[in-house]
């Protein structure tokens, strides 16, 4: 399908302007309950674009070796906080009309595994938005610093109280 813009003169678009309308926004928190600022910043922001959410709830996977090499299919997942309260920042993105991905990802280094996802999605924006009362300061801050070194897209941290 032609898609036709009109565009005042002297104006040239970017292509990388054109395919950030295509590329999604990413919400991440850090096994907690996602902070509400960060929540409607995400949800605002894929509705005013059109673009998909994809809903990052990364865990830490605490690895033991002597499990992990005698009995793999025995090893529990972590308790995931606040499960609920991320399905439901998923729900009500979906409520408005937002094409909504869940994901549930347990890494020894969440924060690795996030840039991993990032760099595959492609995402326009990344939110990071773990409920701040939850999360230490310093895993946030050492956490965004990393993303927006590895990553091209813009990044968005809850800010402080």
């Amino acid at each position: 399908m032609l898609k036709t813009i009109d565009l005042p003169s002297g104006f040239a678009p970017s292509y990388a302007a054109v395919d950030a309308q295509r590329r999604p926004v990413i919400l991440a928190t850090l096994s907690v309950r996602i902070d509400q600022e960060a929540e409607r910043f995400a949800l605002e922001s894929a509705l005013e674009t059109g673009a998909a959410l994809i809903i990052a709830n990364m865990l830490p996977l605490r690895v033991y070796p002597v499990t992990q090499a005698l009995a793999r299919d025995k090893m529990s997942l972590p308790h995931e906080e606040d499960l609920e309260a991320v399905r439901a920042t998923a729900q009500r993105a979906a409520q408005l009309g937002i094409s909504t991905e869940l994901l549930r990802v347990t890494s020894p280094r969440p924060l690795t595994a996030l840039i991993e996802i990032a760099l595959e999605r492609r995402p326009a924006l990344v939110v990071l938005g773990p409920d701040r009362r939850l999360t230490p300061r310093w895993l946030l801050w050492r956490g965004a610093r990393n993303v927006r070194r590895k990553l091209d897209c813009l990044v968005w941290i809850v800010p402080p109280r």
